[in-house]
Formats: C-alpha cells, structure tokens, sequence
C-alpha cells in the first residue's frame, strides 16, 4: 500500500534504473525505495531524523543515503535524466508555445527565502570541499554555508528558474540578505538541459522573465549579448531617471504585458517547492544537505507533472 508522501508504483518504477547498482565493496544497500520514501518523508513533514516512522528502517541509514546522494550528485543526476527525458518525449512541455504561436523556450526568474531553523545553525566552519557545482562558481565566500541575516531572521534564499509549466529547472542558494539582481547571471549560468544522444546542452533560452527586481544595465546588457529577449518590469525610479535625462536617456526597453503575465510560472513554482516543510524552513546545516532537499522536492515535482499514473479501474 502506498501512503501519503511516498512514490506511487508509476514514479517508482520510472527512476528506479537511475539509482545506482545495488552492491557495492563491503556490503549491500538496504531497499532504495524504502529508504527514498523515507527521505520523503522527511523532506514532505519536515520531522527531525530520528522522528522517521519505524517503517522506514534505521533512521540513521535513510539520512546518511539522503547525505551521501546530496554529496556525490546522485540527486541531481536523477533530476537531469527526468529533464532530458521530458524533453526528449514531449518538447511542447520544456519549449511551450508563446502568445503569438511561434515555438519559443522561456524561462521564469525569482527568488525565495526560507527561514533557517535554529537547529541549521552553528555548523562548524570548514574550509570548502570538492562537493559538485555546475556552471558558475557560487558568488558568496566559501564555508559560510548560504545562511545569513535578514530582517526575517537567519535566513536561505533559493534563486532559482522555472519552466512554463513551474517546475524548477536550476537553483542557486545565497545568504538571506544576497540581493536578487547580482545572482542574475549566475543562476542563467546553471540552465544546462542535456540532450538525449549528440549534441550541446541546451543552455540559451529564447526568453527570461523577471520582475523589477532583476531590472539592471547590466543583466539587460547581458542577455542582449547572448541573444536572449528579455521580459523584465522597470521599476519607477528608473523610469524616471531616464524620463530626466531627455534624449541622452535613450527609448524605453522593450515590455511585453502579456508575457510578463506568464512570469507567475516561477511564483506557482515556489509555492510547489514549500509544500514540502523541508524547504520551506532549512533544517539542514550544510548547504549541499539543503541542496539535496531542494532536489528531492525538485525531482518529485517533475515526476507529479510527467508521470503518468494508471487509472483506476471498477
């Protein structure tokens, strides 16, 4: 019987031949679907470790798999396959039509903070380690561990870019007080979408949608260097600044009203991702643990919005 939280029979057996070999020197691993469920679980209700149901087995073997996943890139890369693999099989659900019905890939910026428990604090300062990042190198100093004063408190703050159909595609983590602007272009710098078979990853989209926070000389400069249209609010005073300026301000930047509608993709994105109490407060000490979890509660969106499950027959 499947319970609350866990993989339906479907999404089971969909990434069931991404886990790795059950065997490995010096031992067995214990049932993945077992232990998965239980990382679930957790990331779902947001329950200390040692609080996991009995029917999990040792609490200690779910959180050290949920650990060492988080470490060597086995979320992530689970993550990436169901990426490809919705890419590969139904392109209108990675590349949606625009308004005018031309094919176009956009993608939806914003960011999010997540209140850190007491208890994701006071993690021993260490000097940083060779855990996996990919594209850009995080923009904070090393060891600090992505937390950080703000006035909600010690606070995370995920930035992150959704699809059309608000699934996370790549994140970022950055103290709560790191502004939204100066992650622009690291967080574009994530988006690799691998292809199935030959090819580059997919790493330029058609569009970015933003809102006023994300409204800069320079992250505008740098979409237009890439190619890339930019749908962006402008904010007040810079309206008026360059209203002041007369004919040396130069014309308004392009704004469409209807795709900016479509921003809200990223918002409904954020709301999916802090169903799970895991992430909408940091329990975790380590940024690459809390990474982990973003990633489970990534990787079970995607197979909610891809997986088909069977109907129930009378």
């Amino acid at each position: 019987m499947v319970r609350r939280h866990e993989l339906s029979d479907a999404q089971w057996q969909r990434i069931e031949s991404l886990l790795p070999a059950n065997g490995r020197p010096g031992g067995q691993w214990a049932d993945h679907r077992r232990v998965i469920n239980g990382v679930l679980f957790r990331a779902r209700t947001g329950v200390p470790w040692p609080d996991l149901p009995e029917r999990y087995g040792s609490w200690q073997t779910v959180y050290e798999r949920h650990r060492r996943w988080s470490a060597d890139g086995t979320w992530r890369r689970i993550l990436d396959e169901l990426q490809i693999e919705a890419d590969a099989t139904d392109p209108d659900g990675a590349l949606e039509r625009s308004l005018d019905q031309q094919r176009e890939w956009a993608v939806n910026i914003d960011s999010t903070s997540c209140r850190a428990h007491q208890h994701a604090a006071g993690a021993r300062h260490c000097p940083p380690r060779d855990f996996p990042q990919r594209g850009a190198e995080p923009v904070w100093r090393a060891g600090r561990e992505a937390l950080g004063r703000s006035r909600g408190g010690l606070t995370s703050k995920v930035h992150l870019l959704a699809d059309d159909r608000a699934r996370p595609l790549a994140w970022q983590t950055s103290p709560g007080q790191r502004g939204d602007s100066p992650m622009f272009t690291a967080v574009l710098a994530l988006l690799r979408i691998r292809r199935r078979g030959p090819g580059r990853p997919r790493t330029r989209p058609d569009r970015v949608r933003g809102d006023k926070a994300y409204s800069s000389h320079d992250n505008r400069a740098y979409l237009r260097r890439r190619g890339i249209k930019a749908t962006i609010a402008q904010p007040e005073d810079q309206r008026a600044n360059r209203r002041s300026r007369g004919q040396i301000g130069g014309r308004p930047p392009a704004f469409d009203r209807a795709q900016y509608r479509r921003r809200s993709a990223a918002e409904r994105c954020v709301s999916k991702w802090k169903q799970f109490r895991a992430v909408a407060t940091r329990y975790d000490k380590r940024d690459y643990v809390f990474n982990g979890t973003l990633t489970v509660a990534a990787i079970v969106i995607w197979l909610r919005d891809t997986v088909q499950e069977p109907s129930e027959t009378t």
